[in-house]
């Protein structure tokens, strides 16, 4: 059996806050072609985690630009994988609640209302639990401590991180 680690929330927000505003060069500006928000996201989620799942099509991997998971830059396919029920290797995620958003997490935004289209990760989070006190930081819309009540939004949903499923053997 695979093994539930803790996901490290402190590196996650820690190179949110250090690539808000810039890019990482290990890996490619997706601005240009549809957005890096995903992206952006993914690579927080890999900071937090240090695991990737090479599993073509269903994973969550990044090797360049043109070798790429559809999980690792499009928002519905990293919904997909984070809320998996299988206990694939990766970090693990739940829709929850605005009171248990946690900084690390994902927040998703749809502005037209029929799909969702910007995955913000969460840097703070304070009371009351309302969209004015949960900070996120972001690609496509470079910020970093931006408050979710400042976009304008149709739909939005909440993915806390339960934890990260490793290679290592549980017996």
């Amino acid at each position: 059996m695979r093994g539930m680690t803790n996901y490290d929330r402190a590196s996650a927000v820690k190179y949110a806050h250090k690539w808000a505003f810039e890019r990482n060069p290990r890996f490619y500006n997706y601005d240009e072609i549809g957005g890096d928000c995903t992206n952006f996201a993914s690579q927080c989620l890999l900071a937090g985690s240090n695991v990737m799942n090479y599993t073509p099509t269903s994973g969550w991997y990044y090797i360049n630009a043109n070798q790429k998971s559809p999980a690792w830059t499009g928002v519905e396919y990293f919904y997909n994988f984070l809320t998996r029920r299988t206990n694939t290797v990766g970090p693990k995620a739940v829709e929850c609640e605005i009171h248990e958003l946690q900084p690390g997490d994902i927040v998703q935004l749809s502005f037209q209302g029929y799909k969702f289209e910007h995955s913000p990760v969460v840097v703070a989070v304070s009371e009351p639990f309302d969209p004015a006190h949960i900070l996120i930081a972001a690609h496509s819309y470079d910020t970093d401590y931006r408050p979710v009540s400042t976009y304008k939004y149709v739909m939005i949903r909440f993915l806390h991180i339960e934890g990260v499923i490793s290679n290592n053997i549980i017996l």
